[in-house]
């Protein structure tokens, strides 16, 4: 693998490996905590994994973390899953998120961006008071530590305003995009069962208004827990019977209050994409987001107090939650409501310009599609500022990373391309950006301090140069400290360690290479990934199959070598039905009004069956690696299958795409 490569694409300069934050954090850990001055990134990422408890006590005294009550160790009990963080320690995560306002009162610390692309400013003195008055509202409603609060909410600042509040108080936050249909919703937050729902009236995508009225009214009727809703006019309508106004909650001038909870007390709940059944709902703690995205964002990153750091995302995906995290480093975030592509395919280049993004990131379909459409963006914009592109959802191919380094290098520019990779379930990044290190076409640079990221084959044998299975060989603080509604712990077991007893298998294939980089080569399980948002094929199940001529389906999401992604929804039709062009528009609006319209399916196959286990589970995976053209004896154990037959369908159908 790592001789395909032996050019790196982009080198730092010796100025920006000097200025970087994280090579002053090894400076700093070689004289207070031992950590190696000499060997750069690789020896650090050594010490990192080695000295685990050390490393992250480093972390927090470099980022300043305030403890109001003082931890006993760092790491409690290190197996997984259970890992226990600093116990003892008291802390909050919104008055973290909160504090440059000290220094930096009238700069901005959002920048809110529509359609319109005419960014508008909330300053940090703004944002402090509103969270502080919200807080307060939040309290006098009777929510306490541990309730949960919803957002139905796109990514505008009063979303960020609602986390930071909720957080203050020590509630636990969680959110869906309101391009979620009302199903969709209720499978994550019937589950929770939240006692206050911010919800719009709509939103707006694409030059069009989407009223989502009814499916507000659907949420309050389905969600019996809730004891106030609180309704945001983005649309401009009147807050509908009951609900509550925000004008009127965060108006006041008050100083926030924050709630002192212990390191792994609950912050927000994020969801998986339901491969089996209901989303899990993952609960990451409020110290273990904190020094994880503290470390991410202010050493992998590079950020600070003189950055603006864009990422196109929803307040559905975990890159949004990552994203407010970047006022942890005091850096202005840049938050985009909206289309992609409107009004046209350059419109998040042009964001960029608009608000001086230093850091621009994006997702490697959105590069593949502008390079597809002939956009040239810092030839045609002045993206100047931009010091990195960052990139995820799927790994960023290598054509990719040729057009981004040409489009740039053009123009004059020393562009950082960083193809990160990571989860829902740490919201972080096990491999990617460091400022430090060379760039090599199709590989991220190197997995993320304190990560002791590995590729094992299936016996648990470490692999270099090899395609293995994704493992992380020690806890980290991102880890979920649970799933809600999973009492004795089996279903997070099940979900990470039950393949390698003790070590978290994460479900992507990976390359470690001999020279340290990472290769992702997608997923080795049957999660669909559409431009960054997760689904699991039972959603795609559960609506299709209420149709009744659809007797059974399976939902294949692939990776293709050019970075696109195709996903061909397979159909066993009832007895007389006929997939004529009104059964397949209807399948398509079924799945668009229930679940998303990211997720209506490239292609929709008729087929003579579905193939299962023998022990009634639908075969997604085996399918799949069919697809990608693995022969059928090493898709798939034979004794495993009800009707073998069934796979040379695919298997043919393989053959023909090819």
């Amino acid at each position: 693998m790592p001789t395909e490569n032996p050019q790196p694409l982009w080198q730092p300069d010796a100025p920006r490996i000097a200025q970087a934050r994280i090579t002053r954090f090894q400076t700093w850990a070689a004289e207070h905590h031992g950590a190696p001055a000499d060997g750069g990134y690789a020896a650090l990422h050594r010490w990192s994994v080695d000295e685990l408890d050390t490393f992250w006590k480093a972390v927090t005294e470099w980022f300043d973390v305030r403890f109001s009550t003082p931890y006993a160790r760092v790491l409690g009990d290190r197996t997984m899953p259970g890992a226990q963080w600093f116990p003892g320690a008291r802390l909050n995560y919104a008055e973290h998120a909160l504090r440059a306002a000290a220094t930096r009162a009238d700069e901005p610390a959002l920048l809110y961006v529509d359609e319109t692309h005419d960014p508008t400013p909330v300053t940090w003195t703004e944002l402090r008071r509103q969270v502080g008055s919200l807080a307060a509202g939040l309290r006098s409603l009777g929510v306490r530590p541990g309730d949960r609060v919803s957002g139905y909410l796109p990514n505008i600042p009063q979303a960020v305003v609602a986390l930071l509040a909720t957080a203050a108080v020590g509630g636990v936050w969680t959110s869906c995009a309101p391009d979620f249909g009302a199903r969709s919703v209720l499978d994550r937050f019937q589950q929770v069962e939240p006692v206050v729902l911010f919800t719009v009236d709509g939103y707006r995508y694409g030059g069009k208004e989407h009223d989502r009225r009814d499916t507000v009214a659907e949420l309050r009727r389905e969600l019996p827990t809730l004891r106030a809703v609180i309704h945001i006019p983005l649309l401009g309508t009147e807050a509908p019977d009951g609900a509550l106004d925000w004008q009127t909650l965060t108006a006041a001038d008050t100083e926030p209050e924050f709630e002192q909870v212990p390191f792994d007390h609950p912050l927000w709940v994020l969801y998986s994409s339901g491969t089996t059944g209901l989303p899990k709902a993952i609960v990451q703690s409020q110290g273990g987001i904190l020094v994880e995205h503290l470390k991410q964002l202010g050493l992998h990153c590079d950020l600070g107090p003189e950055d603006r750091f864009f990422w196109y995302t929803s307040t559905g995906w975990m890159m949004w939650n990552f994203l407010v995290s970047g006022l942890l480093t005091g850096t202005t975030i840049v938050l985009y409501d909206g289309s992609p592509g409107f009004p046209a395919t350059d419109a998040q280049w042009r964001i960029a310009e608009r608000t001086g993004a230093t850091l621009f990131g994006t997702s490697a379909a959105y590069v593949m599609a502008c390079r597809k459409a002939d956009v040239h963006p810092a030839r045609d914009l002045d993206l100047s500022a931009i010091q990195c592109v960052a990139t995820t959802g799927s790994p960023l191919p290598p054509d990719g990373f040729r057009w981004l380094h040409d489009e740039f290098a053009a123009n004059g520019s020393d562009l950082w391309i960083a193809s990160v990779s990571g989860g829902t379930d740490v919201c972080s990044c096990f491999a990617g950006a460091v400022p430090t290190l060379p760039v090599h076409i199709g590989e991220l640079q190197a997995p993320g301090l304190g990560t002791d990221l590995q590729s094992w084959d299936p016996n648990g044998n470490p692999l270099t140069d090899e395609v293995g299975e994704l493992v992380v060989a020690n806890p980290m603080p991102s880890m979920p400290i649970r799933f809600w509604n999973d009492p004795d712990g089996s279903r997070y077991h099940d979900s990470y360690f039950d393949t390698y007893p003790g070590v978290w298998r994460h479900g992507d294939w990976i390359t470690l290479t001999s020279r340290g980089s990472v290769v992702i080569h997608g997923r080795s399980d049957s999660t669909l990934n559409r431009q960054g948002v997760r689904m699991g094929s039972a959603d795609i199940y559960e609506a299709v199959e209420r149709l009744p001529e659809i007797k059974e389906s399976l939902v294949i999401g692939i990776e293709q070598p050019d970075g696109g992604y195709w996903m061909p929804l397979f159909v066993h039709l009832a007895p007389g039905a006929a997939l004529d062009d009104a059964l397949l528009d209807r399948i398509k609006q079924t799945i668009r009004a229930n679940l998303s319209p990211r997720h209506v399916p490239d292609e929709v196959i008729e087929v003579p069956g579905i193939p299962h286990t023998l022990t009634g589970k639908r075969i997604e995976v085996p399918v799949k690696r069919l697809l990608q053209g693995t022969p059928l004896d090493k898709a798939v154990n034979p004794g495993s299958i009800d009707n073998l037959d069934l796979l040379h369908f695919y298997e043919d159908l393989a053959r023909k795409r090819s």
